[in-house]
């Protein structure tokens, strides 16, 4: 029923619209002309994207298996499995079950396992520990190894948990899975994971997500929109051997790779040197440090869809504007400190569709706000009546999205989905430039690391210099809408 009501409102907005309006707008043939020229091209993409992935799921992605696991069979060879957890101000609701599954899937694994967990707290400690020895299940083939780290932020964490394991030697052949402390692993990580490592050019891999959130609202509608997308978009890239992230919630490596001291340094102090900012040390973003460093490496990278882990997510804000600004800012943050530098790879090292992936993520938060951008002056400058029209534009195309996205995952979508869809689009696509200009903001969404705190005059300056930038960037943007759709 809601569903009927939506399109109603749809002919609603599209019968108020007066007839000839679109007549009546001066220099109407070259703004349709850009605002045309520029869906094409997303829509084009989108629907490349979305090929790729069916091939994949459907096609690629069988084969790929098969063979994997037949090699692996033939071979014969030992895979021990390395797990690297990390807990910080993890309620004991979350941290029960994440770790029953991490000591499910480690005694599951066929050569066993190795389990090295960094934890703050002792009280945590204590936890991990009773849930280990209560398991209803044979433990004999799994070491549990508990670091107590001070609280230096992930980084350090993970830095220090992998050269814990780098000692005791893994080999090309064993896996190691990265797994935050509010993710539960699926019971079969470590077969579903080790035959696809008999290939030498592989070194990670990703899985499909699935998230828990116990109170449904629109927070929760929109995390599960966005793994719904996430699965198109990994399939597609999943094509080209070469994924655009190692989602730091669950992601697997070969462990003779993570564990070298490149690796392990690349993690603990990654940076960048930027013209105006100067050097920028990566507070967040360990997840695309270590897609990077295997990116520039010549590694592949690859996407499992058919093995889901379940990310525990609370929201960090009171309201859903505030909690979906936050998370936005730390992924895209991370996301634009790291294409920059892949971008500078050669198309014919990483692949000329993910060097184009990569290109895409910085041209798209500019053009996904030409339209929404054009509307508005058109509203201004002429009629306002415009606006109704573009609002069932919004809501017919983005329902057929969310009903093609949902499609793929084979599940149906509720009626939040496609304004919470334009919602990502355009807001996130308004913080990408925020952050595109302030790459040296940072800040975890638990831990009280990269908050505000008192400014030099230096970076006072520099917090000046990023809004004026900003501010002339929108506004060569919006000369170029006004110059380009003759509005």
């Amino acid at each position: 029923m809601t569903h009927f009501a939506y399109f109603a409102v749809v002919v609603i907005l599209a019968s108020t619209v007066p007839k000839g309006l679109l007549g009546s707008l001066e220099g109407v043939e070259a703004s349709l002309f850009i605002i045309g020229f520029l869906g094409a091209w997303r829509y084009s993409w989108a629907s490349l994207n979305f090929a790729r992935a069916v091939y994949f799921r459907k096609i690629a992605y069988p084969r790929r298996k098969a063979r994997a696991l037949t090699a692996f069979h033939d071979e014969g060879r030992r895979s021990h499995a390395y797990f690297l957890v990390t807990s910080y101000m993890v309620d004991p609701e979350t941290t029960v079950p994440v770790y029953r599954s991490v000591f499910e899937a480690a005694a599951r694994a066929r050569d066993g396992a190795t389990i090295v967990s960094s934890v703050v707290d002792g009280a945590d400690e204590r936890l991990i520990r009773a849930v280990f020895e209560t398991m209803q299940m044979d433990m004999g083939t799994v070491k549990l190894v508990i670091d107590r780290i001070p609280a230096n932020g992930k980084r350090d964490a993970l830095a220090r948990t992998l050269g814990l394991i780098a000692g005791y030697a893994p080999t090309t052949r064993d896996i190691l899975v990265f797994v935050d402390g509010d993710t539960m692993v699926p019971a079969d990580i470590a077969a579903q994971s080790a035959p696809w490592f008999t290939d030498p050019k592989v070194g990670a891999l990703t899985t499909d997500e699935g998230v828990v959130i116990e109170k449904k609202n629109l927070f929760r509608d929109w995390f599960i929109l966005r793994f719904n997308q996430r699965q198109v978009m990994m399939c597609s890239t999943g094509l080209s051997k070469r994924v655009l992230t190692l989602t730091g919630r669950m992601s697997v490596f070969r462990a003779s790779l993570a564990t070298t001291p490149g690796f392990i340094e690349q993690v603990r102090d990654d940076f960048l040197d930027h013209w105006r900012l100067g050097r920028v040390k990566f507070l967040t973003g360990d997840d695309k440090s270590t897609w990077f460093w295997l990116l520039r490496h010549g590694y592949q990278m690859l996407y499992l869809p058919d093995v889901r882990s379940w990310s525990m997510e609370t929201q960090p804000r009171p309201g859903f504007f505030d909690s979906s600004q936050v998370l936005m800012t730390r992924w895209f943050g991370n996301m634009i400190r790291t294409n920059g530098r892949a971008l500078r790879l050669s198309p014919s090292s990483i692949g000329l569709f993910t060097w184009w992936s990569v290109l895409d993520q910085r041209v798209s938060m500019w053009t996904t706000l030409v339209g929404p951008l054009t509307v508005i002056l058109a509203a201004l400058l002429h009629d306002a009546a415009v606006v109704p029209l573009y609002i069932a534009w919004v809501m017919t195309t983005r329902y057929i999205f969310c009903a093609v996205i949902s499609l793929f995952r084979g599940t149906w979508f509720p009626i939040t989905h496609p304004p919470v869809l334009y919602f990502s689009q355009v807001v996130g696509a308004a913080v990408k430039t925020f952050v595109f200009f302030r790459l040296d903001r940072q800040k975890w969404t638990r831990q009280g690391i990269g908050g505000k705190q008192a400014l030099s005059a230096e970076q006072r300056l520099r917090t000046y210099e990023s809004t004026v930038h900003h501010g002339l960037a929108f506004t060569w943007l919006i000369m170029a809408i006004l110059f380009f759709t003759k509005v």
